[in-house]
This record gives structure tokens, sequence and C-alpha cells, in this order.
């Protein structure tokens, strides 16, 4: 359902234009390998049909989804594209995978079974395997008894070999070069399907990681998939909220719920229309984690007082000119000024969680 923005208090703006700049850096960074797009989560909360079409206007054929009825809004909305359901094949509903011609990662001896079964060798899907994150994925003995059943591989419809990086985002961490190393071993017992590893850091860790598909996930949204170093990409989304109210604070008295902060002059508070309904976590409560957090009002940075309530927080804007804030003005939560990297340093996580975690009671802008 659409939200009119006078009506939804906040507005969520995703700048597609963006969207499609980052893939394409990530294009040309593991050239003359293939760029997909991870798109689970509903495109990282941007909106995963949009995010869809605006990735396949830039070039982008190959998509993955972590869930099946997330494949279903994909193919709905592209009738030509490659889909790739991350999860695997859902016990009992390969007939669900075979209509929408969604391809599954298979991890496990049982859903290899399960799927050539079903498929006869009709449908293509991608083998998982593990090598070294222990999670989903098949065991460096499990993948040598599959490469030794040709009708079973043939059955199953294997078109891709993949595997996940444990530690892609820390390019000093000696666990890339040991995955590296077994994703070879096991190339080698499937050399006839193409292979994929790199993610969004792993896709800059060099072209050996680059194989024949990478599948870029938080960077194409503008979060930094590096731990060390600055992020190159640019910012999707942008986040503002209006002032309901400023109000007068004396010395001495409490903000919010508890009253964790305290005003230690004569202060003026604005009061912001959204909170942690909408994503904004309550870990940016004051002082926050390297904080304090912030928003920007009439172009400065104010800082984040007293706790993230469920609709609203307060900002105070005592330095602000008294005629610059008022009932109305734009607060600037997440944009260009204050990133999802801001936001994750301030909660204490990663920019994955901030982007997936907005909420949806915005109104959603979509600018190319």
């Amino acid at each position: 359902m659409s939200i009119p923005a006078a009506l939804a208090g906040a507005t969520l703006t995703i700048d597609l234009a963006a969207l499609a700049d980052n893939w394409r850096t990530v294009r040309d960074a593991v050239a003359p390998a293939e760029c997909g797009a991870t798109i689970k989560a509903d495109g990282y909360g941007c909106g995963a049909a949009q995010v869809a079409r605006a990735l396949w206007e830039a070039g982008c054929r190959t998509f993955f989804v972590a869930l099946p009825m997330e494949g279903k809004l994909v193919r709905d909305t592209l009738h030509g594209a490659v889909i790739y359901v991350l999860d695997g094949l859902f016990a009992g509903q390969a007939a669900f995978y075979l209509k929408h011609d969604l391809r599954p990662a298979l991890a496990s001896p049982d859903e290899i079974a399960e799927w050539a079964a079903a498929s006869g060798g009709r449908y293509k899907a991608a083998v998982h395997v593990d090598t070294g994150i222990n999670r989903l994925g098949l065991t460096l003995p499990q993948a040598g008894a599959l490469a030794a059943d040709e009708n079973l591989m043939q059955q199953a419809g294997l078109c891709l070999l993949m595997s996940h990086l444990q530690s892609g985002d820390n390019a000093a961490d000696a666990m890339n070069a040991t995955q590296l190393e077994r994703f070879a071993r096991l190339r080698a017992l499937l050399p006839a399907l193409p292979a994929s590893l790199a993610n969004s850091p792993g896709s800059f860790l060099g072209s050996a990681f680059a194989h024949d598909l990478a599948r870029p996930g938080v960077a194409l949204y503008g979060g930094n998939p590096f731990a060390r170093k600055p992020n190159p990409f640019r910012p999707v989304v942008r986040l503002t909220a209006p002032v309901l109210q400023v109000r007068e604070v004396a010395a001495g008295e409490g903000v919010g719920y508890g009253a964790t902060w305290r005003a230690q002059r004569p202060s003026r508070i604005a009061i912001i229309g959204a909170g942690y309904a909408d994503g904004v976590s309550r870990h940016m409560s004051w002082p926050a984690h390297d904080g304090p957090a912030e928003v920007l009002i009439a172009g400065k940075r104010c800082p984040v007082v007293g706790r993230v309530s469920m609709d609203m927080i307060t900002i105070d804007v005592t330095d602000i000119t008294t005629g610059e804030v008022s009932r109305g003005t734009e607060a600037v939560l997440l944009g260009d000024e204050i990133s999802v990297d801001d936001w994750a340093r301030w909660t204490g996580t990663i920019p994955y969680e901030i982007l997936t975690s907005l909420g949806r009671r915005y109104a959603k802008v979509y600018s190319s």
C-alpha cells in the first residue's frame, strides 16, 4: 500500500541511480566475471521489485534471494531473470520452485535427491559447498560423493558451484586464503560447473576470488562492506522525518523515559516523528555506542538525547538559531551527511542490520 508522505510522517527515499552506480562499481571490479545481485530481505529494505527493475536496466541478469517467496516476487517482476534461492530447497516445496523457475542452492544430499527426483534434469540448481563458515553447504566428502555420481548431477541440473566467505570484510584475515584453497579443491572435483564465491567484500579481494559470478549485497545499497577501509559506495537511502514540536527545558530537567538525559543548561528540545517502530534502534538512545547519535536539522548535526521511543526521538537543538527549527522542519536521519555506517557505529551493529530493519510505516519515494 502506498502511504502519502503528508500522512506517514517519515519519508524513506531510495536513490535507484546510486544503486545502479554501486552495482557498476562491483561489476567493473570483478570483470570479466559476471556480476549478479543479492536482493533478499526485500532488497535490503529498499523494495525488492523496484531494486530488481533498476538493476535489470543497469545490466544485471542474475539475482539471489533467501526465500522462495522472495524469488516469486522477483520472478513476477522480471520474467527473464536467473534467480537463485540461497536458503536452498524447502522440504516438500520443489513444485513451487519449478513453477516459478527458481534455482535452489542445494546444500545437503537430501536436498539434491529431492530436487533431482522432482526436476528430472529439466530445471537447474546451484550446489552449495561449505569451505569454513560452517553454515549451509556440502562437506568435502559429500561433494566428492556427488562428483562420482554423474547421473545424480545430471538429474539435479547442477549449473553453479558456490560457497560463502567467513571473513571477506577483512582482507588480512588468513581464513580468506584458506577458503580459497578449499574452494579450489572442490572446483577440481566439479570442474564443469561455473563457480561463485565473492560477496560484496569478496569482490574486492582480487581476481582469484571473482571466479565466474559475484553476488554483491550490502555494497549495492550503500553500506560499507569493509571492516577497515573507507566506504567507496554511494548512499542509496535517505530518511527524513518532521519536527513535531520544539519545547523549552529548564536546566536539571530530564527528557524521555527514565530521564536518562538531563539538561545541563536551559535547552530547546525538538521532538522528531520517528522511533524504534521505524527502525531507529533504541541503542541510539543517549549516549549511544561511540556516540552521541546525531540528526541533521537546518544543516547542523544535533545530538539525540534521552531514550528512543516507539514513535519519537528527542534532539537537542539549543545551538540552532530559534527561527531555523520549528514544527514541520525536516530532520535528516539518514542520507549523504549521516550514513548507515554511522548508525551501525552508534548502535554497535553492522549496516546490513540497519538497512533491513528500516520500518514499514514510511512513505517510500524512489528517485532515479
